[in-house]
């Protein structure tokens, strides 16, 4: 059976779907380069128990024959770009093109286990108070092993994926609040983005899930996670994986970025000199690794955009709708537990 007609199947398998609930979803996926990934992602949302109104692939200007794994169907639309746009930006302009309520993001390399766009949905419905849900992500072939459950943001500016590298079986996620989602896999509502301005364009990639994050906390919205919502997720699969070049570059500019903006007033200043710290151990690590160049064009870039970024910061902490005490009790303050680790992955 082809990819055409498993969504055709998956559509006329669930007639109860093509009502209210088909319609209360878009997925966005966003690809460059992704190959037979994008196919099997495909796949794997045809076999969801819970259809989306539509799929929109937007690709960034893919060089290779990632497009031609599809084949015209009624739930996908196909957005075209002729440059490479980015992770932030290709997201803004398919939320351009949604007009329902809730959008999944999914990556290309992440593939979604059968019920998990109707948990992200009924998690939504049965907690209106919430703006973004978060899925339970495996490693990819390794699935006995997580990805992440969820993003952490500690008071430094660091941040990294919850759960990382523990063993599933071992590892008991309660449904429960969480910073923010990481959006290889993740459920918004769009009204709620759009009201905080969408991704930032400026960051490219890698870290932008988390400012989108920090900005609808600081709009009093609350991010949870859904135990049942579960993707196998093989990360940085067109980048080069977490170690490239290009993934430090962006994580570790981006980094710097998120925590200028968003951190608001009295935590700013109390947090800045262990931001800083953060940010020397960094260079002397990353130096270490044979690192050090694509590491310094990092943060000197990220200096570079700070006037503009400050700019930024003004407008967001004159939105601010909840007090620095709320974010400092949302923040990851532990010092010494898995610091290094996590200066080791970006």
């Amino acid at each position: 059976m082809g990819l055409d007609d498993r969504m055709a199947s998956g559509s006329a398998q669930a007639p109860e779907q093509a009502g209210e609930d088909k319609a209360q979803v878009t997925v966005l996926i966003v690809n460059w380069n992704s190959g037979a990934m994008l196919k099997h992602c495909l796949e794997c949302l045809a076999s969801q128990s819970l259809q989306p109104a539509r799929i929109i692939v937007i690709d960034n200007a893919s060089t290779d024959d990632s497009l031609a794994h599809l084949h015209p169907h009624p739930a996908v639309m196909v957005l075209p770009q002729q440059n490479n746009l980015g992770f932030a930006a290709a997201n803004n302009l398919g939320l351009k093109h949604c007009t329902t309520e809730l959008v999944a993001l999914l990556n290309p390399d992440a593939f979604p286990q059968p019920d998990w766009l109707a948990a992200l949905v009924s998690a939504a419905r049965r907690h209106p108070e919430c703006a973004a849900f978060g899925s339970i992500q495996t490693c990819h072939p390794d699935t006995h092993r997580l990805d992440g459950t969820g993003d952490v943001y500690h008071l430094s500016g660091l941040i990294w994926r919850r759960d990382h590298g523990a063993l599933r079986a071992d590892t008991l996620t309660p449904a429960g609040d969480i910073f923010s989602p990481c959006a290889a896999a993740a459920l918004y509502r769009r009204d709620a983005v759009q009201a905080v301005g969408g991704f930032d364009e400026r960051f490219f990639c890698y870290a932008e899930d988390v400012d989108l994050g920090f900005r609808l906390r600081l709009a009093g919205q609350v991010c949870r996670v859904v135990p049942e919502a579960v993707v196998y997720h093989m990360g940085s699969a067109t980048t080069g994986g977490q170690h490239s070049a290009f993934a430090v570059y962006h994580g570790h500019r981006n980094l710097v970025w998120t925590f200028v903006k968003n951190m608001p007033g009295p935590l700013f200043w109390l947090c800045l000199p262990l931001h800083l710290l953060m940010n020397l151990l960094t260079i002397l690590v990353f130096a270490y690794r044979g690192q050090g160049r694509v590491i310094l064009r990092a943060k000197t870039d990220a200096l570079k955009g700070l006037p503009a970024i400050w700019r930024t910061r003004q407008q967001v902490q004159r939105n601010r709708q909840v007090s620095w005490h709320e974010i400092w009790a949302a923040l990851d303050r532990r010092i010494w537990r898995r610091r290094f680790r996590v200066v080791w992955r970006p």
